[in-house]
């Protein structure tokens, strides 16, 4: 915990808990007056002054207190970050505001801090998912160098620098002090309660209309579809904590009032993907309760993709019956899941995968490099593939699947590397879990990895790890898994040890 503690000078004449006030009540007010902006101002562009603020305050916090407190300072902002072209659209790149210039600036203190102290916790080095995920950098890093587009890829790279290294290496570091795991939580999770009532509210004025609610929550998020899957990722957690009576019962309240808030949402977000991603939660949650083997859960899901594979065309021909498109009625938008005949999205989808296979089979090895797939995937559209919503310059987004992503921008060991790390976040969530007897870390790890599960399988359908509002989430959750199994299960042996001695 060393490196979170930046600089002791200017500090002595504060106490502890008045510098919390300070912090806090800045952070505050800033959260206040960009959401009045916002809501006052028709134009954006006013915004903009507010949420420059952040930048020179992380630098101070950073520096004056801890980077501990600039991170969380940087979570609590995330809900209400927005993209720079929101201001200028003829710019030629993008970059959420206020929140990655905060990112690059923790990045950059924390780096400039191990350089100069040489200290940093070797297990947390040692631990196999770090390993993958350093190994699932430098192919990146070696991709860019064989990128078609070198520039875009090296963006990308170091936009995946300043999500990983502040949240889950320094993240290992903060989540040592469980309390900050509460923290990062709701610090993330009461200003998107408010931007969800924010959304809700404009939707409500268009009765809830499912095709007006593709885009109700503009501009603080793209679409639908990455704000259902931030807000499933959270479900796990306030479930969680409605449920233990080990929590305050405040706390509990608060959780509940938010559960319904987030329920809500996710409702009203009409995004299917993450409707079904927490079904996939929820059968995460019973193989940690029944204690199911892990060989027997990989076994399922090799089965799994061997049989689909071997009657592939009876399949889709069963799918090719379903002619119901997406609606505002619930029970057709659910039935819409399986449309891959008439519904545009489901079918567009399709034709992104197909190109990602078709670019993946001209480079296998590097691919095209990383963050290329928007600007090359137009001359692998094939006519009879393509659908209302099909771009012929190609530039309508991703791949829409981060599996195949991977695998058309940084070659078939992108997608293993991928792949892997998911693998080790599911083993290393079910071995801590198993390992715990603290009931409150049981659940946040329980949470956790059932919030990343709807994400892997959300990942199958969309791909947003390189926004903040769900990579900050995705590699925290990993953070906080590896954090306890490597702190918090030591602690828990330690106790045991100590209370058979005693009764010895």
């Amino acid at each position: 915990m060393q490196l979170l503690k930046v600089a002791e000078n200017g500090r002595k004449k504060l106490t502890p808990k008045t510098k919390i006030i300070i912090f806090y009540a800045i952070a505050a007010i800033f959260v206040i007056v960009n959401c009045l902006m916002i809501a006052v101002c028709d134009n954006y562009v006013l915004s903009l002054l507010p949420s420059l603020l952040p930048l020179v305050l992380i630098i101070v916090a950073g520096f004056f207190f801890s980077i501990d407190k600039a991170l969380l300072f940087s979570v609590m902002c995330i809900p209400f970050s927005l993209p720079l072209k929101e201001f200028y659209p003829q710019l030629g790149f993008n970059i959420d505001l206020p929140t990655e210039p905060m990112f690059i600036a923790i990045m950059l203190i924390f780096l400039l801090k191990l350089l100069i102290d040489h200290k940093y916790e070797r297990k947390i080095i040692k631990h196999p998912l770090s390993i993958m995920i350093l190994i699932y950098l430098l192919w990146h890093l070696i991709t860019v160098c064989t990128s078609t587009l070198p520039l875009v890829s090296l963006k990308s790279f170091i936009a995946s620098l300043w999500f990983i290294i502040p949240f889950f290496f320094i993240g290992i570091l903060l989540f040592n002090d469980t309390r900050n795991i509460y923290k990062f939580l709701f610090l993330y999770m009461i200003p998107f309660a408010g931007l969800i009532i924010f959304t809700l509210i404009k939707h409500s004025a268009y009765n809830f209309d499912q095709h007006i609610g593709n885009d109700i929550m503009n501009p603080f998020f793209n679409d639908h579809t990455s704000y259902g899957a931030a807000i499933a990722m959270f479900i796990p957690f306030l479930i969680g904590f409605v449920l233990n009576k080990e929590i305050k019962i405040h706390w509990r309240i608060v959780s509940l009032v938010l559960l319904v808030i987030f329920i809500g949402g996710l409702i009203f977000s009409y995004t299917r993907a993450a409707w079904i991603s927490l079904v996939g939660a929820l059968g995460m949650y019973l193989i940690l309760k029944l204690k199911i083997n892990n060989k027997i859960i990989f076994a399922i899901l090799i089965i799994g993709i061997g049989g689909y594979a071997l009657f592939q065309d009876k399949i889709l021909m069963d799918l090719e019956r379903n002619k119901v498109e997406s609606s505002t009625d619930f029970s057709k938008h659910i039935k819409s899941i399986s449309n891959i005949t008439s519904d545009a999205s489901n079918l567009e989808r399709i034709n992104r995968w197909n190109c990602a296979v078709r670019m993946f089979k001209e480079k296998p090895i590097f691919g095209w490099g990383p963050g290329t797939y928007q600007f090359k995937y137009a001359p692998f559209q094939h006519s009879d593939e393509k659908t209302i919503i099909s771009t012929n310059a190609g530039d309508g987004g991703n791949a829409h699947s981060e599996y195949l992503g991977s695998l058309a921008e940084s070659g078939l060991l992108g997608l293993v590397n991928y792949a892997l790390i998911c693998i080790l976040i599911y083993i290393t969530g079910t071995r801590t879990y198993h390992k715990l007897k603290d009931r409150k870390l049981k659940m946040v790890v329980a949470a956790a990895l059932c919030g990343l599960i709807t994400y892997f399988i959300h990942g199958a359908l969309n791909n947003f790890l390189d926004i903040d509002k769900i990579a900050v989430p995705f590699w925290g959750f990993a953070a906080m898994i590896v954090s306890i199994e490597l702190f918090a299960t030591e602690k828990d042996t330690e106790n045991k040890e100590e209370i058979s001695v005693q009764k010895e």
